[in-house]
């Protein structure tokens, strides 16, 4: 039986999560982690929308120019992606863990 993506998600990130769930043995923490990849994915993808519309720059309201909100929204949504992709690790090959160790004491 075909697993159900999230309603909330939109149509492309949809089918690409069915089609995750489909060709991965995911447990339940891995889809959840799926999940929450696939709405970062939406909310840099509407961001991305929104700044094609009004632009990377905006006036505050003294006038002066400064970046969109967006462009935060679009970062942080493109970095949450790629951790949490790299969290489900589907590639199956163990890389080098690219976080330093922590220092002891």
């Amino acid at each position: 039986m075909a697993r159900q993506a999230p309603k909330h998600l939109k149509s492309p990130t949809a089918a690409w999560w069915r089609h995750v769930v489909t060709e991965y043995d995911l447990e339940q923490h891995h889809e959840r982690i799926l999940t929450l990849a696939a709405e970062a994915w939406d909310r840099a993808q509407e961001a991305r929308e929104i700044l094609a519309e009004e632009g990377t720059y905006v006036d505050d309201r003294f006038g002066q120019r400064k970046t969109h909100p967006a462009v935060t929204v679009e970062r942080d949504a493109r970095i949450g992606f790629a951790r949490l992709i790299r969290e489900l690790d589907l590639d199956g090959e163990p890389g080098p863990d690219p976080r330093l160790p922590r220092r002891s004491g």
